[in-house]
């Protein structure tokens, strides 16, 4: 397949692309939220209530996590082909035998952030990787002891870092994101709908966004600004839940809204790969297989 050259507006419809699929099958796209938010709200409260539970929890939905945005831009395309979302659509990357090229997706993954773990410590030293880690345990105790933090203490604790190396430190970590994103925003659509394997995945992915330079930062710009706003009312519909229902109520909430941004983001990605990538009918997807295919 091709890649093709999109204007530069074509970032912008990326996302106006999924607002669509969302309006056009809001109970789908519902359910998909809930189950993604009912599993992000057990994790949550696995890791207050059990510590040890709650981190084998979280390396469980680490991995899954994959499949989950897989289903979710396989229920965007069914969408956009005039059928309705579903949670069983979370399935599809199983159903289809492309779990393990979907899993495969961690490994860029975890090589950014090995990366940028490399660099806080060559960047900010480790004497000061410990004083941050401190400064973290320090407010999170006094957090949960006196319910509040003083910010005399944090303003004294945060005197004693770096700040300069630490600004240093964002900013690197900040240009590795954007480079990673040329490599990855097409993958996980790329391998469910057509046969590529991870790295030709990432390299057609590098390429299409090299190509397309101008739609991608249009895209990173306006996807932002939805992020802020998005953000912004979820808290405030958190901050009314918590009133109303408490703690635990505000929680279920903004797992809830994580879930439904999810869903946006899947809906982005697939009409990224559609434009510069897709080519029509796209590879086979009913149950044909029930193995997994790396």
């Amino acid at each position: 397949m091709e890649i093709r050259k999109v204007p530069a507006a074509a970032g912008a419809e990326w996302l106006l692309g999924a607002f669509r699929l969302l309006r056009k099958s809001p109970m789908g796209f519902g359910l998909l939220a809930l189950v993604y938010a009912g599993l992000s709200f057990v994790l949550i409260l696995s890791m207050q209530s059990a510590p040890a539970v709650g981190g084998a929890l979280q390396l469980i939905f680490f991995i899954i996590g994959p499949l989950l945005i897989a289903g979710m831009i396989f229920a965007a395309h069914e969408v956009d082909e005039g059928r309705e979302a579903s949670p069983a659509h979370l399935l599809a990357a199983i159903r289809t035998g492309r779990a393990g090229r979907v899993i495969s997706t961690l490994l860029p993954q975890v090589a950014v952030l090995l990366v940028c773990l490399a660099l806080l410590y060559v960047i900010v030293g480790e004497a000061n990787v410990e004083k941050l880690l401190e400064l973290s345990v320090k407010l999170q105790t006094e957090a949960q002891t006196k319910g509040a933090i003083d910010p005399n203490l944090m303003t004294a604790m945060i005197e004693e870092l770096p700040l300069g190396r630490l600004f240093l430190w964002i900013v690197a970590v900040f240009a590795i994101g954007i480079g990673a994103i040329f490599f990855t925003l097409t993958i996980v659509p790329d391998m469910m709908f057509t046969e590529v394997r991870l790295v030709e995945a990432m390299k057609r992915s590098y390429r299409a966004c090299t190509q397309n330079v101008l739609a991608l930062l249009l895209f990173l710009i306006m996807g932002f600004v939805v992020m802020i706003a998005f953000s912004v009312g979820l808290g405030i519909f958190g901050a009314l839940a918590g009133m109303v229902g408490g703690d635990k109520a505000m929680l279920f909430v903004n797992s809830l809204g994580n879930g439904v941004f999810v869903a946006f983001l899947a809906g982005a990605m697939y009409f990224a790969w559609k434009q510069m990538l897709g080519d029509g009918p796209t590879a086979t997807l009913v149950e044909e297989t029930s193995g997994v295919a790396m």
